[in-house]
């Protein structure tokens, strides 16, 4: 079964956003889109928030979030309990996110990437497993309760 995933961005990052739901359903991904709908100004912290309630409330989605430079939506959502959420720039990174990480969330730089490198990151997210091991110990210790 394909992961559900959620989508959000700014208007800075709609257009690739909305390119990526499309790309994602075509594929069959259960996709849920929580914003921003124009590329008229918008606060990425109000979708980034939707996004990570989400999650907090079904740690069975997987995030998928951009915005201009990646650091708003991303600080917006890592403040969630139940995210791991990664500001990825490249493919490697992205891959590693996953492996050591265990990251839910991918976040990327909407002003800095094109449309392909969104759907090589995005592919490589949701195909990576995570590696386990020493890094279950330390992502463990990520939360604060």
């Amino acid at each position: 079964m394909k992961r559900k995933l959620i989508l959000a961005s700014d208007h800075a990052a709609y257009p690739i956003k909305n390119h990526l739901v499309v790309w994602l359903k075509n594929q069959n991904y259960d996709v849920i889109d929580v914003g921003t709908d124009s590329e008229e100004s918008a606060d990425y912290a109000d979708f980034g928030h939707k996004l990570g309630h989400m999650i907090d409330e079904d740690d069975s989605y997987t995030g998928i979030a951009l915005c201009g430079s990646g650091n708003g939506m991303n600080m917006s959502i890592s403040k969630h309990i139940s995210t791991r959420s990664a500001l990825c720039w490249n493919v490697e990174i992205t891959k590693l996110a996953r492996l050591h990480n265990d990251a839910n969330v991918l976040v990327m730089p909407g002003r800095y990437i094109t449309q392909n490198e969104a759907e090589e990151m995005v592919s490589v997210f949701l195909n990576t497993p995570f590696e386990g091991g020493r890094h279950e110990r330390r992502i463990n210790k990520i939360p604060i309760k």
